[in-house]
């Protein structure tokens, strides 16, 4: 027998919440099959089988976190010794009987992100034919299966039983007898239902992160910038972006704008070891973006960011992104930023309250950008302003700095020339 533990899967964690199997007992596995799914601060990984054999017992279910080293798994390895078979033969014959009759169940190769959207839109994914690697099932396979017409299943029809006899003669069916079985029942006045849900997956994770971040003194200051110009060069550079197979948005500008900023104000590039009393300076920069996906937030990182170009930054949003809608993000892409950076503007909204993502002690939020009309040489003029949020750790960072860090960063935003300075 072997006995499979969670593994050490790096990055410092020490748990993780079991997702889903993809085995189950009496199964046979090979060596590198995946067997189940697993969830460890925000990246969903698979997990293969170290050994060949036979599933005698899984000892974690699905929602619970289990921690490096704990037995998840029993695989009876090819080779060993049969055990004898000293439990009532109905405990083992009756699991047997209903694997023969029913068949196996079809193993679902597919991301909790597309488990959830088949399960938003009613769809089977057992009637889903995947078009992914290995026949993973892809969030268009779901849409277009949701597409597809669907036979409603025949409404049940129940019938009133017939009048019984007696010798006194005939007698109907009492009147409830004959009413439906699912005839609605009105609410009582007052009534008040609370439906309970787990927390689990990365919703948990999200609210311990979320918790472990306000422990952290906040401090959010606010402001906006005039991006005419900068709107204007990403304009003239977008075909020729285009025409490489890049798409160009607004934020390789800021992540290029942000990193010369940090440079100059490196205390907003660095973390507090409140342990050892010591502030750690980081001389690299790895730029965390916030991304919404379905189940919640991920923060992809682009690491290095400042040795890549605007298109090179541009191409790594695209994939980061993109994968992180698939939940196919591995655990470095996820891990290791010293700076995050939050776009609520895609959403629509004008403003927002960034929440520093720990350890870092800095977080800049950008916001919907639109046309405003503002004062220029004394003459109301109509000019395209981006609004700006940064919250920063007050014990490392004071009002001042964060003023002169956004005042900085503004002067690069509204001016993109000074940014040749730096490209790469």
């Amino acid at each position: 027998m072997y006995e499979f533990k969670l593994p050490d899967v790096g990055e410092g964690i020490h748990e993780a919440e079991i997702l889903a199997w993809l085995v189950k007992a009496g199964d046979t596995v090979k060596r590198d099959q995946p067997i189940l799914e697993i969830q460890t601060d925000k990246a969903v990984v698979e997990i293969p089988s170290p050994v060949s054999g036979m599933i005698a017992e899984i000892r974690a279910e699905p929602g619970q976190v289990a921690t490096v080293g704990q037995v998840l798994v029993v695989i009876e390895t090819e080779g060993a010794t049969e055990k004898p078979k000293t439990t009532p033969p109905a405990a083992v014959s009756a699991p047997a009987a209903a694997t023969t009759s029913t068949g196996s169940p079809q193993r679902v190769l597919a991301a909790p992100a597309v488990r959830k959207l088949a399960l938003e839109l009613g769809i089977d994914l057992t009637q889903v034919a995947g078009s992914g690697p290995a026949g993973r099932i892809l969030p268009s396979d779901v849409r277009k299966a949701a597409e597809q017409p669907q036979t409603p299943p025949p409404k049940e029809v129940i019938q009133s039983p017939p009048p019984q006899e007696n010798g006194k003669g005939s007698e109907k069916a009492p009147a409830s007898a004959t009413l439906p079985a699912t005839a609605p029942v009105r609410p009582q006045s007052g009534e008040e239902t609370i439906e309970e849900e787990a927390l689990h997956g990365l919703r948990r994770r999200i609210a311990e992160r979320m918790e472990q971040a306000w422990q952290i003194p906040h401090v959010t200051t606010f402001d906006e910038v005039d991006v005419t110009n900068l709107i204007a060069l990403r304009g003239h550079l977008q075909p020729e972006a285009e025409r490489r197979g890049v798409r160009l948005t607004y934020l390789p500008f800021i992540i290029k704008a942000t990193i010369q900023t940090l440079k100059e104000f490196p205390y907003f590039n660095a973390s507090l070891d409140m342990t050892h009393q010591k502030i750690l300076l980081r001389r690299y920069y790895h730029i965390g973006v916030a991304t919404a996906v379905p189940e919640g937030l991920l923060v992809p990182v682009i690491r290095h960011a400042d040795q890549q170009n605007l298109l090179q930054l541009a191409g790594e949003l695209s994939r980061l992104t993109e994968a992180a809608r698939q939940r196919a993000l591995s655990m470095a892409e996820l891990s290791g930023s010293t700076f995050t950076i939050t776009n609520f503007g895609s959403f629509g909204a004008q403003q927002g309250t960034p929440i520093i993502n720990p350890p870092e002690v800095a977080i800049l939020g950008c916001g919907r950008i639109e046309e405003k009309p503002v004062v220029r040489e004394g003459q109301i003029v109509a000019r395209t302003m981006l609004p700006l949020a940064l919250s920063f750790d007050h014990r490392l960072i004071d009002g001042a700095a964060a003023g002169s860090f956004l005042n900085r960063l503004k002067m690069l935003l509204a001016d993109p020339n000074l940014l040749w300075l730096e490209l790469i």
